[in-house]
Formats: structure tokens, sequence, C-alpha cells
């Protein structure tokens, strides 16, 4: 069942509270810590995005393709819409010979508040390349392009693509393809339906590739995760706890959100990998929740954890910037 993580207080009152559920899991597969219950089956999201690129890397999709590293980080990336992110998403689709139009995730609304604005005040429309997951369908159609198979349909479940994708996203948390169901995900893609811990075990094998027992793939895994550490800013974006988080440990943490408030973390040098997931899906609960697991897992040092309070308080505060409350972290 899951448990009490956070509580939103005013006046020195509960007034709000989120229950959620934690799996930390080491390379060799063991359960090291939990809260709450790590055998909740949830979907993935956009948190199963760096095994998803993995039938591209590791049939030669980088070297066919010239793929550039952060190029390779926009693939996993849950892009924030800014010019960096919509120059990539161009520039690879490019390189595999086709335009965004070929893109099949949908408009949308950048995250990022002011990349949004830009495209407001200069009387545009949002486009498929500021969606946040633009990136993994341009690594969709690049895997359909070297496969020789139609792009068209690419997003179906039955699709090539997706057949592929989804066994290698199964294979990852130690699964077999019958073992994860799928439903539709936001962008119109699978998205696959496990366990958390399940969810965790993979991040340990990609914090730790060559402990992960990877055989021949171990290099492409190997490669996706130092482009995710190295260009942090192109896996999420300014103002994100993904992209502060990586940047601040120097490639010691690994982070990546998934929608509906489902997060997974990598600590590279432990082998260990963490997924929660925020019972009501709220975005609020992410980052308190995120540095609280940290603090209790000692996976930062307190300088870090100090910055991280800095940079996303546990304050609440009012229209007129008045503190009023606080976020507490019960972990």
């Amino acid at each position: 069942m899951s448990e009490i993580l956070l509580n939103y207080t005013r006046g020195g009152k509960v007034e709000s509270l989120h229950r959620g559920d934690i799996a930390v899991v080491d390379v060799k597969g063991n359960l090291v810590d939990h809260v709450g219950n790590p055998d909740l089956l949830m979907f993935w999201r956009s948190a199963a995005k760096p095994f998803q690129v993995l039938p591209f890397v590791a049939r030669g999709g980088i070297n066919q393709f010239q793929i550039r590293s952060e190029e390779l980080a926009l693939m996993v990336s849950s892009h924030s819409g800014e010019q960096e992110h919509v120059d990539l998403v161009r520039k690879a689709l490019e390189k595999v010979g086709l335009t965004e139009a070929a893109l099949a995730c949908g408009t949308a609304k950048p995250m990022n508040s002011k990349a949004a604005k830009a495209i407001m005040m200069q009387n545009q429309k949002y486009q498929a390349v500021h969606n946040a997951c633009s990136g993994k369908h341009t690594g969709m159609l690049a895997l359909a392009k070297m496969l020789g198979v139609p792009v068209e349909g690419y997003t179906d479940p039955d699709h090539p693509v997706q057949k592929l994708m989804h066994q290698a996203v199964a294979e990852a948390a130690g699964l077999k393809s019958e073992q994860v169901e799928i439903g539709i995900d936001g962008c119109g893609v699978p998205v696959f339906y496990l366990p958390l811990k399940n969810m965790a075990y993979a991040y340990s094998r990609l914090a730790k590739p060559e402990e992960g027992n990877w055989g021949e793939r171990t290099k492409a895994v190997v490669t996706i995760r130092d482009a995710m550490l190295a260009h942090p800013s192109v896996v999420a974006g300014t103002g994100r706890i993904d992209t502060a988080l990586m940047r601040l440990t120097k490639g010691r943490i690994l982070a990546k959100i998934g929608a509906e408030a489902v997060y997974c973390l990598a600590a590279v040098n432990e082998g260990i990998g963490i997924t929660f997931k925020i019972e009501d899906g709220s975005y609020r609960a992410i980052n308190p929740t995120v540095i609280g697991i940290l603090k209790r897992l000692d996976l930062i040092t307190a300088d870090e954890h100090e910055e991280l309070l800095r940079m996303f308080p546990p304050i609440l505060k009012n229209h007129r910037g008045d503190i009023i409350g606080t976020i507490e972290t019960l972990l």
C-alpha cells in the first residue's frame, strides 16, 4: 500500500498530502530499500526512453547516420521545447532523410514557459517539434529507416519498430515481452506496464552497464548513459530537476522523469536504480521526493543537498511572495 511521502502545510497544519511508492534495486537485482509497494504495477511512461532507443544504438544507428552525442541524448529526452531542443530535432531528422512532417507525436505546447511565450509573441503555432517526446519519435523514425521498413504507421504496436522496443524495454527490466503489457502514451506510441522494482532494476543496469549482464549490448548501454550524463540540458531543460541534478553531481546521478509522476534515478558509482510513483500523479511532488530519496540513501553530499533545497525550496508562497507554508518530506 502506498505511504505518505509529503505533507503540505499551511499555518503549521497539514493541508494536503501525497502518497507514493518507492523501489531501490542494485545491479544484481536485489531490492535494497523500499517505501510502500515495490511490486506496484505501473506504466513506465517517458522514464522508459533510455531503453526504447537501445535497438537503434545496438544495431549501429549512431555510425550509420552520424548521430552526435547530444542528438542521442535528445532521443531519450523529455525536452522542454527550447530552441536548443527544436534545432536538435530538426538536425537529427535531416540526418535520417526526413523532416518534422514525419513526426506523429502530435503538436504540444513547450514545457518551458519562456519558449511557449516566444512562440505566441511571434504569432506562431505550436508544432510537433515542440512536443517533449519529439526526440523519442525521431529515434523511432531513425530506427525505421535503418531497418528499411515504412515510416508510415511507426507508432502502431504491431510495427517492427515498436515490437523491437517492446522487447528491449522488457529485457532491460529483467522480464519477457509477454510479461509487459502495453497501453498508449500521450504521444501515441506504446507505453509499458510493469512493477516499479523492475524499472529500478533496469536503471541499476544503466548505472553500471559493465556489471549489468547486458552481453553484446553493453557498449550500447554505456553510450546511452554517457550521452545523457554529458548533455543534461538536452535530457530535460532549464529549471528542471533532471538537468540540475545531473549537473550538480557531475554525472554521479542520472535522472529521468516520466508522466503521471513516475520518476527514475541511477546512482552510477553504486550501481543502484531507483523508481518512485506519486499516487495521484502530481508533478509538484516530484522535486521534494527526489531530494528526500537521495538524502535518505546518502547519495548526495551535504553541500549538494543544501544546493538542491536552494534551487527547489520546500516552501509555499502566496501571490504576494509571502512564505505561508512548508513541504515536509517524510523519508
